[in-house]
């Protein structure tokens, strides 16, 4: 009789896994998915501090954006940096050589508004600004000679250097600064940085378009004074801050003699002439918180601030002196000897429901007296209205 057969499949063949192997199989399996997990939650938490960090520059930008004048967006760019994002220093520096953006800032109020934190400079940026081939942000630790660039007081970790970039050219830098040694570094949100430096940039040069814009309708083109339409707004500003401060305030008005025989005779080009060479010596005599403004043709009218009335004599006597002793040579070669009269009057106080600008045209009346009485008594001469 044949003997019986059997017949093996693969699966009979081959020994099963062991029990401690596939513990081991399923412990990877669990320590894979828990690092999965793991870098799925530190992915969230990246993304949700990338979208803080959003939100806080997208409200900044949102802020210098919507700033409503020069003073305001430099307040914003160094106060509103640092409060939105959470920093312990932010200064700003701006290369002023001119001292035009001093000029835009002073404005119609004095002092001159510059908020605290901003530094305008007429030398060179500091090289920790100007170095580099290509203005961009620099992140990093602090450094000894970051010590220019911010105030002292808290010890600082780690800064963020953006440079603002006006039409081309360098002209200063916002500089963030950190307590946190971790809070500035090379990979840190440099792109949000870049783009806060453009955006700041962008409304700093604005502002100053919009200053000079709005400078221009107030300053008289032939001497670069200004107008009389300024001095409307200007005047009750600062017979209130001298009443407030009870502060003396004068009121020069000067007048060329004999202007008419000048154009007459040499013709209106040349009366240009020594209207813009008159206007330079009298202001040579002047501070710069003294209000210049041409009056009108041949006059001019100067508000000598915290000046008294005797004070204010010999200032105007040095400006008819500077006037009168050297004379104007024309483009034509012509020497012409030139003299001018001045009145002087002074602000009275008046009571508490006082109207500033009644106060100022009254002054403004009383100096133009003293000038008739100037004018009258044979010219080339300066009489204060107490004694007219």
């Amino acid at each position: 009789m044949p003997e019986p057969t059997h017949k093996h499949t693969a699966a009979q063949a081959l020994p099963g896994p062991s029990p401690g192997l596939r513990d081991r199989g399923a412990q990877a399996l669990r320590a894979e998915n828990l690092r999965l997990r793991e870098e799925l939650l530190r992915l969230a938490r990246e993304a949700e501090k990338n979208e803080a960090i959003f939100r806080r520059f997208h409200d900044l930008e949102l802020a210098l954006l919507n700033a409503g004048s020069l003073p305001d967006l430099l307040r914003l760019m160094v106060q509103g940096t640092r409060e939105i994002l959470g920093l312990d220093q932010v200064t700003l520096i701006l290369h002023d050589p001119r001292q035009e953006i001093r000029g835009l800032l002073q404005g119609d109020t004095l002092p001159l508004r510059v908020p605290p934190g901003v530094r305008l400079t007429d030398s060179a940026l500091p090289s920790e600004i100007a170095d580099g081939p290509r203005p961009l942000p620099w992140l990093g630790p602090y450094r000894n000679g970051h010590a220019e660039l911010f105030t002292p007081g808290k010890r600082l970790g780690s800064v963020a250097l953006l440079p603002l970039v006006a039409q081309g050219s360098l002209v200063g830098s916002l500089n963030l600064a950190s307590s946190d040694r971790s809070r500035y570094t090379e990979r840190h949100a440099r792109d949000f940085h870049v783009r806060l430096a453009s955006i700041a940039s962008l409304c700093l040069q604005n502002a100053l378009n919009r200053e000079r814009l709005l400078l221009s309708s107030h300053t008289d083109l032939l001497t670069r004074w200004y107008n009389r339409r300024y001095l409307d707004l200007r005047l009750p500003q600062e017979v209130a801050r001298a009443l407030r401060y009870r502060e003396p305030l004068c009121c020069l008005m000067l007048d060329l003699d004999h202007f008419k025989q000048i154009n007459d005779r040499y013709g209106h080009p040349a009366g240009d002439a020594v209207l813009r060479e008159v206007a330079g010596r009298i202001q040579r005599q002047l501070r710069s918180s003294d209000l210049r403004v041409r009056y009108g043709g041949e006059e001019f009218v100067v508000f000598l601030i915290r000046t008294t009335e005797q004070d204010a004599l010999g200032v105007a006597e040095r400006i008819r002196r500077g006037v009168a002793e050297t004379p104007i040579q024309l483009q034509e070669g012509q020497l012409l000897q030139v003299t001018l009269s001045g009145g002087i009057a002074e602000l009275e106080p008046g009571g508490r429901s006082a109207d500033p600008a009644a106060l100022g045209a009254a002054m403004l009346h009383r100096a133009d007296a003293a000038l008739y009485q100037a004018k009258t008594a044979g010219r080339d001469r300066i009489v204060r209205h107490s004694q007219s």
